[in-house]
């Protein structure tokens, strides 16, 4: 493995988002989505968000091997300083640590954005993206039963979150 730079998505980046979201989906072990998106909705779902919500990518050379997002959690102004969490690693990539360097880097960024929360959902199956979470500090909430239909399915969907900070967040 050579060098993993993570930084901020540029519109460069889109295509490479785009292949991770859609392995997501395939391998289906982080999203409900069941159909494979194409470059126009990638390119709408990163034009459309606000400075607020950082999208990282990690790149190994020009190749977007992971990458994260924050995402409004809700229209609910009480809920502004919490965000949701988005990650996505490439399928050879996994389990190498890129998911903490992603995760960290965005924790920062985060705080400076004026969160003091993150919350996630994930499946109840998907023990590695678990033990990361876990590793950083993130707690288990609970567990949404039969939240999806995957494949004539139901599925099971956890919630975790993580508290950054509270200080000056209620002044």
């Amino acid at each position: 493995m050579s060098e993993i730079l993570v930084r901020h998505a540029t519109p460069l980046d889109i295509q490479g988002i785009l292949t991770l979201y859609n392995q997501g989906i395939e391998d289906r072990i982080a999203t409900l989505e069941v159909e494979p998106k194409d470059i126009s909705y990638m390119e709408g779902w990163f034009n459309s968000r606000s400075a607020r919500y950082s999208v990282l990518v990690a790149v190994e050379g020009a190749a977007v091997v992971g990458w994260a997002s924050l995402n409004k959690y809700s229209l609910r102004s009480a809920y502004d300083g919490v965000a949701d969490l988005s990650i996505y690693i490439e399928r050879e990539h996994r389990g190498i640590g890129i998911g903490s360097m992603l995760l960290t880097k965005l924790e920062e960024v985060t705080l400076c954005s004026g969160f003091y929360k993150i919350l996630l959902f994930t499946f109840p199956f998907n023990g590695l993206g678990q033990g990361l979470y876990r590793k950083l500090g993130y707690r288990e909430v609970g567990i949404f039963y039969k939240q999806g239909i995957i494949d004539g399915n139901f599925v099971d969907v956890m919630a975790m979150e993580k508290i950054l900070r509270l200080e000056d967040v209620t002044k």
